[in-house]
Formats: structure tokens, C-alpha cells, sequence
């Protein structure tokens, strides 16, 4: 069941799962009321997209940084000979996230989350090794221009446009004994039954409006950056997944962020640092239902600013996306 072939109610659905899933008691009747349709039936095609395997899970995304965890985008080069290795290496990798294959020198790029008190360095070396990769280094953000919550769904469907104001990567909340505990408990696939959040509350000894009052102060404090579905972007139907990667001079790297976090076929957009392998400081994920898609959208965002030194970088396979289980 591709996103072409989900109705108009299951296409809403899709988005509001993504952007504006709500934090209530009964979560599901409430989406719902929005949708005129009965909580059952919500339940029902939600089970239908997870069958299809366009939604992966329900659950918290976190930003790492404010709970002590390092998050940097790492790439490898990688022998062709060595690739299934490699993918074996990553898949089965308790801090990686997300794990592609790429058209280009540097094959494979991966998002590495490392624990408070590990050294990146020794992350690097480890991966390095056991994927046997000839080349490897880090390129950690250093300004998030936008983090987009939706994907394959009718374009007023979430409200979220994912820009982001606040950058300051040296900014941690304090958390408290209560918020580690709710945070251990959270990172579940939220359950498709009528009073979803109750199992966990009893599991607390918590009631549950304490348990999505909790939820909520994480949501304010930026420590969970949203709640909500976790989809597979290629059953969606965008096949075409493009991380366009910019040198842009240091006095239009705003201008050129901004300029790339406005347009819907971008979801996220980062300024990272560079090395002398790589002079590319702005990153652009670019989705389309084609390559030809996302080059002419490439192409023309270069004509627009001038700014010509780019490359795209198209996946080729996806090794690995989930969730990554964080404890604090």
C-alpha cells in the first residue's frame, strides 16, 4: 500500500500521526474528532499504514544534546567488497540512527549518537574498523535550519513548517529524577488501543494526566523535540532522497539556510562543520518522486544565489532508520 493508495482520511491521518499527535488520555478518539471518524477506525488504518510499512512507530523523537548524548553525521568510504560487512556493522549499531548507502567517493553516511562520557574519537575508530572502511570523519552540526515533521501527505495536513529558532548547541536542561524515569519509560512504540498511555503510567506508579503533564514540560523545554510517527519516506512515495551538500561562504550562510529550510522538499537543513575532505558546510535533505525532481530543485536554488558548488548525494539503499533508545 504506497501513499498514492491511501484515501484522503488516511492521507490527513499521515499527517497529523506526524506533526500534531496529541498528548492525551485518548489520543486516538481525539484524532478522531478532527478527522469525523470513530477512534476505532482510527486505530484500524493506522494498523493498516504500520502493515504496509509506511509508519515504523509511534514514539518520542529526543534531541540528544539536551540530555548529554554527542549526535554528529559521520562518512565512510567503503570497498564495494566491504559493503555487506559494513551494513551488518551499522544495522546491528545501538547508537546509529540512520544508515545509507550514497552515490558518491564517501558511500556511506551514517547519524551517530554517542553517550554522555564516551569519546568520540574512539566511536570513530571502532566504526572505522569493524566496517573496514578506508576513510571515515565526523561533521557535526553547528546550526539547525529546519527539522520538518512531515512526509508524502497532502501539504496543509501538519502545521510545523520545522524551522528552528533556537540554535545554541551548548544549551542542556537539567533534568530531574522524574523526567529521567518518564524518558526511560517513553521511548516505546505507543500502543494502538484506546487508553494507550495507561500501561506505561501503571508500570511509573504515576497517574496518567501526571504522566502527560511530564510529557508536555519535555515538549516546552525542547528536551523532546515532537511525539509522533516515524514513517518510511520511500513507502510514502518519495523515492528520490538527495542530501545536497553546499559550500557556501561564511557571510551567506544564513541567507543560504534559510533559503533552503523554506522550501517544502527539504526536510532537514544543517550548517556542519568541514575538513579538508569535505568543504561542504551546508546541508540540505532534499526528497522528490524522482532524481529529476530533486536536480531541478538543486539546480535552481543554485541559479538563484549563485552559489554553484554543490554536490548531491543520492541514496542508493538504506541500511538503517529507527529510533535511537536513549538512558539517561
Amino acid at each position: 500500500m504506497p501513499d498514492s493508495a491511501l484515501d484522503a482520511t488516511s492521507r490527513r491521518l499521515l499527517g497529523l500521526l506526524q506533526s500534531e499527535f496529541p498528548m492525551t488520555r485518548e489520543p486516538y478518539a481525539d484524532l478522531g474528532a478532527k478527522l469525523g471518524i470513530a477512534a476505532e477506525e482510527v486505530i484500524s488504518r493506522i494498523q493498516e499504514m504500520k502493515d504496509a510499512g509506511i509508519v515504523r512507530q509511534i514514539s518520542p523523537v529526543l534531541d540528544a544534546r539536551q540530555i548529554g548524548y554527542q549526535s554528529t553525521l559521520v562518512a565512510l568510504k567503503v570497498n564495494t567488497i566491504n559493503i555487506a560487512r559494513a551494513e551488518q556493522v551499522i544495522s546491528a549499531h545501538p547508537g546509529i540512527s540512520h544508515g545509507y548507502e550514497r552515490e558518491h567517493e564517501f558511500n556511506i553516511w551514517v547519524t551517530l549518537s554517542i553517550p554522555p562520557g564516551a569519546a568520540l574519537k574512539t566511536s570513530l575508530k571502532n566504526l572505522s574498523s569493524g566496517t573496514g572502511a578506508e576513510a571515515i570523519f565526523s561533521l557535526a552540526a553547528v546550526r539547525v535550519f529546519k527539522l520538518r515533521t512531515n512526509f508524502g501527505v497532502d501539504e496543509d495536513a501538519g502545521t510545523d513548517t520545522g524551522i528552528r529558532q533556537n540554535n545554541d548547541p551548548a544549551k542542556r536542561t537539567v533534568l530531574s529524577p522524574e523526567d529521567r524515569v518518564i524518558i526511560n519509560t517513553l521511548q516505546q512504540d505507543l500502543p494502538l488501543c484506546h487508553n494507550p498511555f495507561a500501561q506505561m503510567s501503571a508500570g511509573l506508579a504515576m497517574s496518567v494526566p501526571s504522566v502527560l503533564g511530564h510529557c508536555r514540560s519535555l515538549l516546552q523545554r525542547g528536551v523532546m523535540r515532537r511525539y509522533g510517527a516515524s514513517i518510511n519516506h520511500y513507502k510514502a512515495g518519495y523515492t528520490a532522497n538527495a542530501m545536497t551538500c553546499w559550500a557556501v561562504p561564511a557571510g551567506r550562510v544564513e541567507f543560504m539556510g534559510r533559503r533552503l529550510a523554506g522550501l517544502k522538499q527539504v526536510s532537514h537543513c544543517y550548517e556542519r562543520e568541514t575538513n579538508e575532505l569535505w568543504p561542504y558546510n551546508v546541508f540540505a535533505m532534499l526528497h522528490g518522486r524522482s532524481k529529476a525532481t530533486c536536480n531541478q530543485v538543486a539546480d535552481k536554488i543554485s541559479e538563484d544565489t549563485g552559489i554553484c558548488d554543490y554536490v548531491a548525494l543520492f541514496s542508493a539503499r538504506e541500511f538503517k532508520k529507527t529510533r535511537i533508545l536513549y538512558r539517561v
